[in-house]
């Protein structure tokens, strides 16, 4: 079926999407121009929800609103054309599974579908009739009366090219008194629309014309939601190539699927588990555009059963070249236009996000969407089972069902899939224990963060927030930084081959190779100095940090790595030789770097740090009063070698102007030095502010950072500024550590407006 939008579709394929943060994630399909500013406004705000007022006029006795997820499903390719899919759904896994799955189809063509003229069935029951026979010929010779009828009461829709097509007659025996009846199916074309109230109309208007004829009795005039005049099907073949990996070849794969389809079509015990996935994703698009879903659940498993035998509503066979083929009909009566979309604003932004042109293209993309959730899930039964990926959504269930704050889901999550105990009352203990290691980090970096697994503990590293002074650094000037406690988490086990790096909240699994480029090749290196190249083992990264958003995390993934190596093999690396390596990680990232972060990563300690020509040193620093941080991450990544290159361009080209900025960034932090000691939390927020100044005038602040920043100061934030490398990534705003209230409601305010935070105590 040919796309019938006639706009140009964004692509469906976003890059790493599930790593991005709420915000980030709004700001790039808002780039891509799937969503306009003010859809990603409101979806950043809240505005999208459906209103306490309109929910009151949609049903009875309303006492509030429920809200559910809102996701996308990614990589969709259908009929030649991109489309990302809206979906909302509380069960984890679909939405991950869907864009899975996509993503594979899209390798072999991608998905075919199509769908039939949108008929809906009007019943009108005639009960008791003088003469079966002769009533069910009448009907039919009075057909074209009794659609002109029916017509003649939307004649809105008769122009729009719907209306009521065609009539069938039935003839039926009650089983509780057997008495006849006579039952007139009237077909009729909805559009676009869902066609309920229209159908429920055609059908009191036609009964007492239809009384007339058989001289029966009509008792009920209502739709059937068993809508096999508007069916959908869908189709996709998957090459053999495509379906190899995780230790399978493309023939287990495939014969596995096609095993699972089987035992669902003769087992109707399998076959419910089965349809139920495929609804898993298809009651996901129908509650995202306004749909009813119940109407549609009822349809397909009636279809599932059409032939006396409830079974599956796909097949998946080999076609001639040996490659996986999988088809799917089911009924989809579905609508683009009605009510639904003008009460709730989240079903009309579903629809913009979708972009579909008519109801059979909805339907058709509805289809796809079941085939697509389908092999997902046979895919997993036939490999390694279903339950493995279930695992990590269900802890993450778990963690917000124990009420994991931001800044300790991630961490909980891990934990609670080492311990084997996904329950809520043990990620409760391990929340406790998570809440106690924040409040009194340890002396050490190399301390071990997991004291309750039987594996082998883990080493770990600091982030770090600038207080003052980046960028001045990199040509001489001071720069405080503070540490950001456990950072990055990271442990060593061994294996059977070759070397497999593992950072799971990244979604990376790589097996090291002589020609990996980025982090994956200073690793090499890193193990051919330790004479450990030789070696076998998994390295799993436990990052607590976002990635690119100034906050130390590629310097302190370094340093974990590089001390859980020493943990592991006893190597005896001392932190002066761990800071040297991690330098030099820095140094393949970054080009230039101050070499501040990997110092912060190291030693884990609040420092003035200068580098000279000799080298770099720094001074510990013992703030006199507690300093109270929260950190505000914009979402936007920030590539500190490119900022870096982007001053030192500007440096070169006036060397004295900037020198001079240099000068006075250094002045600043030093003072924010006696601040420290002295316990002057309103100086310091002073200076920060007025770092922060300069700083935007280097044109390192961006309109994220700028909007955090204004949050912060107008919340009663002491001060605030863009910390790390700027162009993105994330700012610091110094609280009173005398109103704790403060802080909260800078963090509250900054998550409110869409940002994800963290909040750091130092002294």
């Amino acid at each position: 079926m040919a796309s019938e939008s006639s706009e140009k579709q964004p692509g469906s394929r976003i890059p790493d999407f599930y790593r991005l943060s709420v915000h980030e994630r709004v700001r790039a399909i808002e780039t891509r121009g799937m969503v306009s500013r003010a859809d990603a406004a409101a979806l950043l705000s809240g505005e999208h929800t459906l209103k306490l007022a309109n929910a009151d006029r949609m049903i009875e006795n309303v006492i509030g609103v429920l809200g559910l997820p809102l996701g996308l499903g990614l990589n969709f390719l259908i009929n030649g054309r991109d489309y990302v899919i809206p979906l909302v759904v509380e069960e984890p896994s679909i939405v991950a599974a869907l864009s899975s799955a996509a993503k594979t189809a899209r390798l072999g063509g991608g998905f075919f579908a199509e769908a039939t003229d949108p008929i809906l069935i009007g019943q009108v029951q005639i009960v008791a009739p003088a003469d079966p026979d002769n009533a069910v010929a009448a009907v039919l010779a009075h057909r074209e009366e009794i659609i002109n009828l029916a017509n003649s009461l939307h004649p809105k829709m008769l122009a729009r090219g719907g209306g009521a097509r065609d009539i069938e007659v039935h003839r039926h025996t009650a089983p509780s008194d057997g008495r006849e009846m006579v039952v007139v199916h009237l077909l009729v074309d909805t559009r676009d629309a869902m066609g309920a109230n229209l159908v429920n109309t055609m059908c009191e208007g036609v009964a007492s014309l239809l009384e007339s004829i058989t001289g029966g009795q009509v008792y009920l005039r209502i739709l059937s939601n068993l809508t096999d005049r508007a069916l959908a099907r869908a189709e996709v073949t998957i090459p053999l190539a495509n379906l190899a990996g995780k230790g399978y070849s493309g023939e287990q794969v495939r014969d596995g699927i096609i095993l699972a389809n089987d035992f669902a079509r003769v087992d109707p015990y399998r076959a419910t588990t089965h349809n139920k996935g495929i609804m898993n994703g298809v009651d996901a698009v129908a509650l995202a555009t306004g749909n009813d879903w119940r109407a549609i659940e009822a349809a397909a498993h009636a279809y599932a059963a059409r032939s006396g035998r409830y079974s599956s509503l796909t097949e998946w066979f080999a076609n001639e070249r040996g490659d996986l083929v999988g088809r799917i009909e089911l009924p989809m009566k579905v609508g683009t236009v009605g009510g639904p979309l003008q009460s709730n604003a989240t079903v009309a932004l579903s629809h913009r996000i979708l972009g579909v042109g008519s109801a059979t293209e909805l339907a058709a993309v509805m289809a796809t969407v079941g085939l697509g959730q389908n092999f997902s899930a046979l895919r997993a039964l036939a490999t390694d089972g279903i339950q493995q990926g279930h695992m990590t959504l269900h802890a993450r269930t778990v963690a917000n069902a124990a009420g994991a704050p931001p800044e300790l889901f991630e961490t909980l999550v891990e934990r609670l899939i080492e311990s084997g105990e996904i329950k809520i009352w043990r990620a409760q203990e391990i929340l406790n224990e998570l809440r106690d290691a924040t409040t009194s980090a340890p002396s050490r970096a190399t301390q071990a963060a997991d004291t309750d697994s039987a594996s082998e503990p883990r080493a770990s590293a600091h982030g770090k927030v600038i207080l003052l002074g980046e960028h001045a650094v990199v040509y001489g000037s001071h720069a405080i930084a503070a540490p950001i406690p456990l950072a990055v988490e990271a442990r060593v086990v061994d294996s059977a081959e070759g070397v497999l790096l593992m950072i799971p909240r990244w979604g990376l699994e790589q097996r090291l190779k002589a020609a990996d480029e980025g982090f994956a090749r200073v690793l090499a290196s890193i193990l051919e100095q330790l004479d450990l190249d030789s070696r076998s083992m998994t390295i799993e990264v436990f990052p607590k940090v976002p990635r690119a958003m100034g906050l130390g995390a590629s310097s302190a993934l370094a340093v974990a790595v590089i001390r859980a190596l020493d943990q592991h093999y006893r190597l005896g690396l001392d932190d002066e030789e761990v800071n040297r390596l991690a330098f030099m990680c820095e140094q393949a990232a970054h080009g230039t770097p101050s070499g501040i972060d990997n110092t912060l990563a190291t030693y884990g300690r609040m420092m003035l740090y200068q580098r000279g020509e000799t080298g770099a040193t720094f001074k510990l620093l013992e703030p006199a009063v507690a300093l109270s941080l929260i950190v505000g991450i914009s979402g936007e990544e920030s590539l500190t070698a490119r900022t870096v290159a982007s001053v030192r361009r500007a440096w070169e080209g006036a060397p004295g102007r900037y020198q001079r900025m240099f000068d006075e960034i250094d002045r600043l932090t030093l003072e924010g030095m006696h601040a420290i000691k002295e316990g002057d939390s309103r100086a310091l927020g002073e200076l920060m502010n007025l770092c922060h100044g300069i700083l935007n005038g280097l044109q390192l602040s961006t309109p994220a950072l700028e909007d955090l920043i204004g949050i912060a100061r107008s919340h009663g934030a002491l001060g605030a500024k863009l910390t790390g490398g700027g162009g993105g990534g994330s700012m610091v705003a110094l609280c009173p550590e005398s109103d704790p209230a403060i802080s909260r409601r800078v963090q509250q305010a900054m998550r409110d407006a869409g940002y994800d935070t963290l909040e750091v105590i130092i002294g």
